[in-house]
């Protein structure tokens, strides 16, 4: 059922779903949460469609807000809201209202939409794109209990990360940060089942996509070890490498549909990793409402943390440095007991020809 207002008020359009709820032979809402899109004519269908998609998980009621102040003097001084009402089977499972506010209203929309709120149910705004500098403070992001945005629409993505780290407030998520949750599954639970000390990491994906810089400040925060960020053709994320002493784990997904996941000691496995539609991160999204802390953490670290790709040379030289290193922790570990200090001393210098003959490699590699 469609039912279209014509310069209208919140207190008619309330009335109007009620209505329209009678008359499909349901009195109960039987929804759990209200999705507010903030869109533009051009973003408005796609959103809406992934709203509807995702509301077979989630019935809800979703209200998409079209501001339209007008280009000419005129237009914006006529004040006017107009509004599309879809119930049944053009809604998905909840109700939609499509708002478009014209001239001065633009600019209060939080006015029109608070009436239009399910009482006693949650609320997330959702900005397609074209999001605030802070969702927090505007005036319809203060409504919600989750801002979701997607760093992937803004004019320089990678730097948008740095924006959504200085204006984080608990609640807020980007969909960049939902796109790598299946990387992450993965990654977890090849760690869980071959438990081993990751030496450094290697993140692979297509330029200018905050989720490989996203995915890259995560395993920089679990792992506690430094992570390479390399460029590739995409699409979106391509490999995942954890080093190890006993060789690489890899999660290699070359063509954005299957993944596959090497182990040292174990035959390659296909994985499911195909990238998702949008309503599928929304419906992720929808299934917690409460801040996600590991979001917030991987978001604040600076970028500048993932290191880039060195060069052969460079690297041998690294790998001989962090050997001499690790077997000067050993030995000084394994001696520390010994009591005597002169035996000490005389069993550094018996072993110790190795490690200058090592210290020289690691100095003419570095020169």
């Amino acid at each position: 059922m469609k039912i279209d207002l014509t310069n209208t008020t919140s207190s008619k359009i309330n009335a109007a779903l009620m209505e329209a709820r009678r008359a499909s032979g349901s009195t109960a809402a039987g929804m759990v949460l209200t999705l507010v899109i903030v869109t533009d004519e051009g973003s408005a269908y796609d959103a809406l469609k992934a709203a509807n998609d995702a509301s077979r998980e989630h019935p809800m009621r979703t209200l998409a807000v079209i501001k339209r102040a007008g280009r000419s003097p005129r237009a914006r001084a006529e004040t006017r809201l107009d509004a599309e009402i879809l119930v049944g089977s053009d809604a998905g499972s909840g109700e939609t209202v499509v708002l478009r506010m014209h001239g001065e209203l633009a600019s209060h929309a939080q006015s029109v939409v608070l009436p239009l709120l399910l009482p006693d149910a949650p609320t997330v705004v959702w900005w397609p794109d074209n999001a605030p500098l802070h969702p927090a403070q505007d005036p319809l992001g203060a409504l919600a209990q989750r801002r979701i945005t997607d760093a992937v629409t803004a004019e320089s993505p990678v730097g948008q990360l740095s924006q959504l780290a200085e204006s984080y407030t608990p609640g807020d998520t980007d969909l960049a940060w939902t796109r790598i949750t299946g990387w992450r599954s993965m990654l977890a639970a090849a760690l869980d089942q071959r438990p081993s000390h990751i030496v450094s990491a290697v993140v692979e994906g297509e330029s200018y996509n905050p989720s490989v810089e996203l995915l890259g400040l995560w395993l920089t925060n679990r792992l506690h070890a430094p992570v390479e960020r390399v460029v590739t053709g995409g699409p979106g994320i391509t490999a995942v490498r954890l080093r190890t002493k006993d060789g690489d784990i890899t999660l290699d997904r070359p063509d954005g549909l299957m993944g596959t996941l090497s182990m040292p000691g174990s035959p390659d496995r296909q994985v499911a990793l195909k990238r998702r539609e949008t309503s599928e991160l929304i419906a992720e999204e929808l299934r917690r409402l409460d801040p996600d802390d590991i979001y917030a953490t991987a978001v604040r670290t600076p970028v500048e943390r993932l290191h880039e790709p060195t060069n052969a040379e460079t690297a041998a030289a690294e790998r001989v440095a962090h050997a001499v290193a690790e077997a000067a922790a050993t030995e000084a570990a394994a001696e520390a007991p010994v009591a005597n200090p002169a035996r000490v001393t005389a069993d550094s210098a018996e072993k110790s020809p190795a490690k200058r003959t090592a210290g020289k490699r690691a100095a003419k590699g570095n020169a």
